[in-house]
């Protein structure tokens, strides 16, 4: 039996499906699982972070949000993978564009994310500042796309601790050392604790603003209108 953590309320064998989708806001997680899941089933609302699992052309699937930053999905994605027999998350989030040719809602698939953040090192003594995507399901993202005809970029991605930056922009100098495409804020954490626990983890991003270009999506925009990338992530996981 699971044992309860103190942000994961489950105490049943086999709530939480083997692939779990994490969107950062739990109100997405919600339009996700009605929209695409069949017979969704709630089966946590602690702190408001909702997860739900239903199916998906009969696979069964678990959606839960993450919150915003690496330690929010720190914490819930370590508990998934430790304590209740997650085997894979994939991150469907939003990020801003660093260069003109990622535009408003292109999608992105991580290869890599980049952090300035002390977040592996403080997790268990890791210096890398580099951590890749999981090869495997990585590639069944990418081939997904083609069959599905859904075009993507394919590189690195800057995760940050901050929102707001005060100062100079850093977007020039990323995309330049670590050939950045994007920013976002919680890649990095969840692929080293994938990398630390055996398990496997990737990240689909959709563009939600630019440094290079002036427009951006409302708050329920990014909350209702990223259909492409949660198709992308569907497809991918009924194949497991």
């Amino acid at each position: 039996m699971p044992r309860p953590t103190p942000h994961i309320q489950v105490v049943e064998d086999g709530v939480i499906a083997e692939t779990v989708l994490m969107p950062g806001d739990p109100l997405r997680a919600k339009v996700l699982a009605e929209k695409y899941l069949d017979n969704p089933v709630c089966f946590n609302y602690i702190r408001n972070m909702y997860g739900y699992t239903g199916t998906y052309k009969g696979k069964k699937i678990t959606v839960m949000g993450s919150g915003m930053g690496m330690p929010s999905i720190g914490i819930y994605s370590y508990e998934l993978f430790k304590f209740y027999g997650v085997k894979r998350i994939i991150r469907i989030g939003s990020a801003g564009s660093y260069v003109a040719k990622c535009k408003l809602y292109d999608l992105i698939v991580v290869d890599k994310a980049f952090s300035e953040s002390n977040f592996a090192y403080a997790q268990n003594g890791s210096e890398d500042h580099i951590i890749s995507s999981s090869k495997d399901l990585t590639d069944k993202i990418l081939e997904t796309a083609k069959e599905i005809n859904q075009p993507v970029h394919f590189g690195v991605v800057h995760s940050s601790d901050v929102f707001y930056r005060e100062g100079k922009s850093v977007h020039e100098l990323y995309n330049a050392e670590h050939g950045c495409l994007a920013v976002e804020m919680e890649a990095f954490a969840l692929f080293h604790n994938a990398r630390v626990l055996g398990k496997e983890a990737a990240c689909i991003l959709t563009i939600s603003d630019s440094f290079v270009d002036s427009r951006a999506t409302t708050a329920l925009e990014r909350q209702n209108s990223f259909n492409k990338m949660l198709e992308l992530a569907l497809e991918t996981v009924i194949k497991y």
